[in-house]
């Protein structure tokens, strides 16, 4: 079978890597596979994700009414730093640079949240349902993302970073369900009234 070519770089089958380095199958193809570099990219991507919502949460906190909605921003901005040195951490775990790769779904995100801001009136419970909608849209992508990657991690044998990626999913759900909880209790109840 010959090698394939893609992106200019040689691709060799897990086999073929195998007979011209005497290396295992298992770890061949666990250091070296197109799975195992698509991971690193999609932490690429999650890790240039995770860097602009440090930047783009304090405009959410200074345009919350609520100051339930702006205290769970401000804390999710501080849990949001510590997704950052997570997968620094991960990164470094793997042997690999700690490079962000632009995110187009997390930029669309937080244009839809800054559209919202734009939209809707300050001091308004409004704006509060339209600003955890954009919140929620958020948790659901890094949900997503991070429960595919720990998915990954554990299939490339990499338990470590799967119990690292699993501390932010778990996280990341709890963000959802605090936000549930804000709309809920009384944010959507009071917009409806205004």
């Amino acid at each position: 079978m010959a090698s394939q070519q893609k992106g200019g770089r040689s691709h060799k089958s897990a086999s073929e890597r195998t007979r011209q380095t005497g290396e295992s199958e298992a770890e061949s193809s666990a250091d070296d596979s197109e799975l195992q570099d698509f991971f690193v990219d999609e932490l690429k991507d999650i890790y240039w994700a995770e860097k602009h919502l440090v930047k783009s949460l304090p405009k959410l906190v200074k345009a919350s009414t609520s100051e339930e909605l702006r205290n769970a921003f401000q804390e999710h901005l501080a849990i949001t730093q510590e997704h950052v040195s997570r997968l620094e951490e991960v990164f470094s775990l793997m042997d690999e640079k700690a490079v962000a790769k632009k995110c187009d779904a997390m930029v669309g995100l937080v244009e839809e949240a800054n559209s919202i801001i734009s939209d809707t009136d300050a001091g308004t419970m409004t704006r509060d349902v339209g600003l955890i909608i954009a919140a929620q849209k958020v948790e659901h992508y890094e949900i997503a993302t991070y429960g595919s990657l720990r998915t990954l991690a554990r299939v490339l044998g990499n338990e470590e970073v799967a119990s690292i990626l699993q501390t932010t999913l778990d996280e990341e759900e709890e963000a959802d369900k605090t936000l549930s909880g804000i709309a809920e209790s009384y944010v959507n109840e009071q917009a409806s009234r205004e």
